[in-house]
C-alpha cells in the first residue's frame, strides 16, 4: 500500500491544478495594469492579484516559423517541443518530474510569426519554477533520444496529415493565397524536411529569435513589481539584447483563384477567402461586428441560419478574420457531404453578396455588440492565465493600457454605415475559392479551377 508520503507530489499537483482551474479574477474594469522594467531593460505587464497564491506568466518573442530556412521547415516546432525535455543539468526525465513534483506547468508553442511560452506556479515554488524556466530558455539539452523521439512524433503526424482533408484545405490555402512567401510553408515542415534539422540548427534558431529586443511579457498574481524585476532578470536577463530575424514581406493575399484538390473522401470542404484588415485599423471593430453577424456569431449568424438551421446542409459554418503579422484575410467555410456542396457553396456566395448589398440592420448590430463586449470578460478574463496572455497581446497589437477598459466603448461607437461600409470593402470581390472533395465531382465554382490530386 502507498504511504501518504508517497502520494504527497501526485496531491499537491492536483490542489495547484483545481486552484488554478477554479481562479477567479476582479471585474474587468477593476483590473489595475502596471508596467514593470527590469535593470537590464526587460519589460513586462503584471496584474497584482493575491486572492490566491498562484503566479501566471505569458510570454512572446517576435519571429516565428516564417524564420525557418528553406529546407528546413518544421525548425521552430521541433525546438518548441524539447524545450521542456530537458534543459541544464537535468535530462529529459529529471526536468519533467521536477515539474510534476512541483506542480510547475511550463509550455511553449510556435506560430507563423512567434514563439511564445506560459508559466504557472503556486507562489512557494516560485524560485524552483523561475530556475526551471531560466534553464529550458538558456540552457536547452536538445539531446538527442528527445530529439529523435521528438523527430518522430511530427512525422508521424505528417504522415496522418496527409489523408485529412482539413490539412489539405488548409495546405491549398497557403499555397494558393500566399504563393512563395514563408507563411506558404507548413509549421511544422515536411517528410523531407524534418529529418535535415540537426541540434546545431535548433540551437541557432534560438539564438535568432529569443533576444531581448522583441520579448513581451504579462504576469498576473501574487507578485510584487520588485519580485518580478527579480525574476525576469534571473529568465531572461542572458538572452542577447538584439534579435537576427530574417527580414519577412508584406503580402496582400492572392484573390480570384479556384483550386480543387482530390482526395478519397466522402466530404467536401469549402473555404472562400476575400480581403482582411489590421488590428490597428481604426475600422477593425466595424470588421468584427459585420463578420459576427456574417458567420462569426456561430449559433446566431446568417451563415448558420441558411445553411444548418434552414437547409441542413452541413453541421457547421463560419467566417473569420485572420490577422498575421504581414498579411490579413478574412476566411468563410464549410465542410459537408459532397453531394452538398454545390448548394452549400451557393448558399454562402449569396449570404456573402446579401451582405454587400443590404449591408447589417441596427438590430443585428445591437445584438453583436452586446454578444462581443459581454462575452470578452468570460473568454478571456476569467483565469490569471489568459489575463497573462491579454496582457501580451496588448503589447503586441499596441491597444493601450486602457483598453480593457475603452474596448466597450470602441465597440459601442460603431455604426451601421461603419460595418456596410467594411462590407462592402472586404466582400466586394472575387474571392479565392478552395475545395477538397473526392474525384470527379467537381464543385460549382463557376469557373474553370485548377485541379490537385494528393
Amino acid at each position: 500500500m502507498l504511504s501518504y508520503v508517497h502520494l504527497l507530489p501526485t496531491i499537491r499537483l492536483l490542489l495547484v491544478s483545481a486552484t488554478i482551474a477554479c481562479l477567479s479574477v476582479l471585474p474587468a474594469r477593476a483590473i489595475d495594469i502596471q508596467e514593470v522594467e527590469t535593470e537590464s531593460g526587460i519589460k513586462a505587464l503584471l496584474v497584482e492579484d493575491y486572492t490566491l497564491p498562484i503566479i501566471a506568466m505569458s510570454y512572446s518573442f517576435l519571429g516565428g516559423a516564417t524564420q525557418d530556412e528553406p529546407g528546413k521547415e518544421g525548425t521552430l516546432r521541433l525546438m518548441t517541443a524539447l524545450m521542456d525535455e530537458g534543459a541544464g543539468e537535468l535530462d529529459s526525465v529529471a526536468f519533467q518530474s521536477r515539474m510534476e513534483t512541483l506542480g510547475i506547468d511550463l509550455g511553449f508553442s510556435a506560430s507563423r510569426d512567434n514563439f511564445s511560452g506560459n508559466l504557472r506556479t503556486v507562489r512557494s515554488e516560485l524560485e524552483s519554477a523561475t530556475d526551471l524556466l531560466a534553464m529550458a530558455i538558456n540552457e536547452p539539452r536538445f539531446d538527442v533520444d528527445a530529439v529523435e523521439r521528438m523527430r518522430d512524433a511530427l512525422r508521424t503526424n505528417l504522415i496522418r496529415s496527409e489523408t485529412d482533408p482539413g490539412f489539405q484545405a488548409r495546405r491549398a490555402l497557403r499555397n494558393t493565397v500566399f504563393p512563395g512567401h514563408p507563411y506558404a510553408r507548413n509549421i511544422g515542415g515536411n517528410l523531407k524536411s524534418i529529418d535535415t534539422i540537426t541540434r546545431d540548427d535548433m540551437l541557432a534558431m534560438k539564438e535568432k529569435i529569443l533576444a531581448r529586443e522583441t520579448l513581451m511579457i504579462g504576469v498576473v498574481g501574487a507578485i510584487s513589481p520588485e519580485e518580478l524585476r527579480t525574476m525576469l532578470d534571473r529568465i531572461f536577463g542572458k538572452l542577447s539584447a538584439k534579435s537576427s530575424l530574417d527580414p519577412v514581406a508584406d503580402i496582400e493575399p492572392v484573390l480570384g483563384k479556384q483550386v480543387e484538390v482530390e482526395m478519397p473522401t466522402p466530404n467536401m470542404s469549402i473555404q472562400m477567402i476575400y480581403r482582411g484588415i489590421e488590428r490597428s485599423d481604426p475600422d477593425f471593430f466595424a470588421a468584427h461586428m459585420m463578420n459576427h453577424v456574417l458567420g462569426g456569431g456561430t449559433f446566431s449568424s446568417r451563415l448558420y441560419e441558411e445553411v444548418r438551421e434552414k437547409r441542413g446542409l452541413a453541421y457547421g459554418v463560419n467566417s473569420g478574420i485572420s490577422i498575421l503579422d504581414h498579411a490579413q484575410f478574412l476566411a468563410a467555410g464549410t465542410s459537408t457531404r459532397a453531394d452538398n456542396g454545390a448548394k452549400a457553396m451557393e448558399v454562402i456566395r449569396t449570404e456573402i453578396r446579401r451582405m454587400v448589398e443590404e449591408g447589417v440592420s441596427e438590430e443585428e448590430l445591437e445584438k453583436a455588440k452586446k454578444y462581443v463586449a459581454g462575452s470578452y470578460a468570460i473568454a478571456n478574463l476569467d483565469t490569471s492565465a489568459k489575463i497573462a496572455r491579454v496582457l501580451v497581446a496588448i503589447q503586441r497589437e499596441k491597444l493601450g493600457l486602457d483598453y480593457i477598459d475603452t474596448r466597450e466603448a470602441q465597440i459601442a461607437a460603431v455604426s451601421v454605415e461603419d460595418v456596410n461600409r467594411m462590407a462592402r470593402q472586404l466582400l466586394d470581390v472575387d474571392p479565392t475559392v478552395i475545395v477538397v472533395q473526392p474525384p470527379e465531382q467537381p464543385a460549382d465554382t463557376d469557373g474553370q479551377a485548377e485541379r490537385l490530386s494528393q
